[in-house]
């Protein structure tokens, strides 16, 4: 279906949709698994999709693998969180100063391009990296918050790397395996649910995501 046919407040689901799709072919390929950390990789600093549903999609073709896909998304994660601390930490200005916010000196094409990256989003994490930047970063890593926000934003604010690395590893381990063990225990039903209510998990993902930032918010 066309989106310019559906009705506006149906279009941003859409689009998921087509990513998520275009996401999913990868693991009828034979390079799913190279795919997915890649995918693992780059979305720990710039893109929008979690490697969730490939590792998903993979882990229900070979159920006794589930565990594998998890530590390649959970690598490939963390190595990406890397290149997102070194983006912050010596691109950050070179991509000029946001209108919005000069306060933060830079990454202007961030705030521009990528989804998640807000001003008062980034005002938000530089103020708990201040008070605990080992929580934060782990409940980034966990929970549906945008992580490359929180990787980014480790390296403008100098977070020590050994903080990255060990917060990271904690908290993507904890969620790929998490969604690794309910493919290899549940299978098949899991992926079937969400085909056919893939609206309705676009709100909950919505839902999750902004109860994250209230965790990161008011509970750290």
């Amino acid at each position: 279906m066309d989106a310019g046919t559906l009705a506006w407040y149906r279009r941003p689901a859409h689009w998921v949709r087509r990513l998520y799709d275009w996401t999913l072919g990868w693991a009828d390929t034979p390079y799913g698994t190279p795919a997915l950390f890649v995918l693992a990789f780059v979305e720990a600093s710039f893109f929008p999709i979690p490697p969730d549903v490939l590792l998903m999609a993979l882990a229900l073709g070979k159920p006794r693998r589930a565990f594998f896909f998890a530590a390649i998304s959970t690598a490939g994660s963390v190595l990406g969180g890397l290149l997102g601390w070194y983006i912050g930490y010596g691109l950050w200005a070179s991509m000029g100063e946001h209108a919005a916010c000069p306060e933060f000196g830079g990454g202007a094409w961030l705030f521009d391009h990528v989804p998640g990256f807000r001003c008062e989003v980034f005002a938000l994490v530089a103020e708990r990296y201040h008070e605990n930047a080992f929580f934060t970063l782990f409940t980034a890593a966990f929970t549906p918050i945008p992580y490359k926000v929180f990787t980014v934003a480790a390296g403008v604010f100098h977070v020590p790397i050994a903080t990255l690395v060990s917060a990271s590893l904690l908290g993507r381990a904890g969620r790929f395996f998490l969604v690794g063990g309910l493919i290899w225990r549940f299978g098949p039903p899991i992926k079937q649910f969400i085909d056919r209510r893939f609206e309705l998990m676009t709100v909950v993902f919505t839902v999750l995501l902004v109860g994250g930032f209230l965790i990161v918010k008011y509970a750290l």
